[in-house]
């Protein structure tokens, strides 16, 4: 009778054993910036993380060196993801190609650099920004991120024929934005309404 090898069942079983850590790992990434997204960075525990990715509490400090890491790589998908928004709205070439006006133009930059959802969302979004530097770790994560979300902006702009600063059309935005949530203003509009006069300069 033959006796298997186990150093051949080791090596068939391996590639197997990778994907399962590589998917246990992107779950994990993904619930840290669920996490951090919705409840903040104080919420972000071991157990929460665990919990919310739907693995055994050993699985996040075995992918993981601390929390200040998971912190890390959680803002670091949030980042790509404001990114990312922008390139889908510059992927609906229907609208963009309608955007020959000033407010047809600042409707569309305006659906690009907010996120999606009522105002509530909106708020949540800047009071998340703010609390943001308080933590270090999610601090440096945005810092590094900002480079592809600065690219997107000017990818967004020249597509648009807007011959505007792509931080001045961000100040706007997130200005009018804070303004509009603090006066009880519907944010899109009163947004989309400034970009017209900056345009229209």
């Amino acid at each position: 009778m033959l006796t298997p090898n186990p150093t051949a069942t080791d090596a068939s079983d391996a590639p197997r054993r990778r994907a399962r850590g590589e998917a246990r790992r992107e779950a994990l990434v993904a619930a840290a910036a669920a996490i951090i997204r919705e409840e903040g960075p104080g919420a972000l525990t071991h157990r929460a993380l665990a919990l919310r990715a739907g693995v055994p509490l050993a699985a996040t400090t075995y992918y993981f060196s601390s929390l200040e890491e998971i912190l890390e790589v959680g803002g670091a998908v949030l980042a790509e993801s404001w990114a990312t928004n922008i390139r889908e709205v510059l992927d609906d070439t229907e609208a963009v190609a309608a955007a020959t006006t000033g407010i047809r133009r600042a409707e569309l930059i305006t659906r690009a650099l907010l996120p999606e959802g009522d105002d509530a969302v909106v708020r949540h979004h800047y009071e998340h920004l703010v609390g943001a530097g308080r933590t270090p770790a999610l601090a440096r994560s945005y810092a590094s991120g900002r480079h592809r979300f600065d690219a997107a902006i000017t990818e967004m702009l020249r597509a648009l024929d807007v011959d505007e600063p792509p931080a001045l059309v961000l100040a706007v935005v997130d200005g009018g934005a804070v303004a509009a949530l603090s006066e009880g203003r519907p944010v899109r509009p009163y947004v989309a309404a400034l970009l017209v006069r900056l345009f229209a300069r």
